[in-house]
């Protein structure tokens, strides 16, 4: 996925279909609301129908979230950039991420829209709970709240300055994905990925070009 220009300015158009096209869009409220009734209901499920402690469902939702930072970590890096032969694999791959990576900043769609996200998640959902039985009422939950911390953190990244001085590592890391090599730095919610297999940047030897930084910002 190495374009000539990136564009910090539009959106790349996936369909002719203008239907299609509205379906690769949405906002992280939608999202959110999405999900976060059905997070709640499987919570609830765990203890009042399947009478597991409150403790134990913590504990698993807990468990779900660092899951999904690894599964984060090995889709960006091998599913996202899945360097690809046939002309139908690239526009797939060009699809689901590879648009990202020529339009960045391209605000509605930093999160997977709700159509193929509800696919994805319900297909997800019969894994786990074909591997972890009633478990996966507490650990699904889990997985999605760290998506949706995942997708969140992905849009701040591309949106806003890091509120906080120990988020900054994380802007730089990504950023330096972006524009600089994209064969590393593929942890967006969390670093830990990359610091285990060796795919983060020294960001102690990257200078900050202030001046490019301020020009990748959005407009306020």
């Amino acid at each position: 996925m190495k374009f000539e220009k990136i564009h910090n300015k539009g959106q790349a158009q996936l369909f002719k279909n203008a239907y299609l096209e509205m379906l690769t869009k949405t906002h992280p409220l939608v999202i959110w609301g999405m999900y976060l009734p059905v997070m709640a209901y499987m919570l609830y499920r765990s203890n009042a129908k399947y009478d597991f402690s409150i403790l134990y469902i913590i504990f698993i939702f807990i468990v779900g979230m660092v899951f999904w930072t690894f599964f984060e970590y090995l889709m960006h890096r091998f599913a996202f950039h899945w360097v690809a032969n046939s002309e139908r694999a690239r526009k797939f791959v060009y699809i689901m991420h590879g648009n990202h990576h020529e339009y960045p900043r391209d605000r509605e769609r930093l999160f997977m829209p709700p159509v193929p996200s509800i696919i994805l998640a319900s297909a997800i959902f019969v894994l786990q709970f074909l591997m972890l039985g009633k478990s996966a009422f507490m650990f699904f939950p889990g997985f999605i709240f760290g998506y949706l911390m995942y997708g969140t953190m992905h849009f701040a990244i591309h949106a806003w300055n890091p509120p906080f001085k120990w988020m900054k590592p994380l802007w730089r890391n990504h950023h330096l994905h972006h524009y600089k090599n994209d064969d590393m730095g593929f942890g967006v919610s969390t670093t830990i990925w990359d610091r285990v297999f060796g795919t983060m940047f020294d960001l102690k030897k990257e200078k900050e070009d202030k001046a490019k930084v301020k020009e990748l910002m959005f407009n306020k």
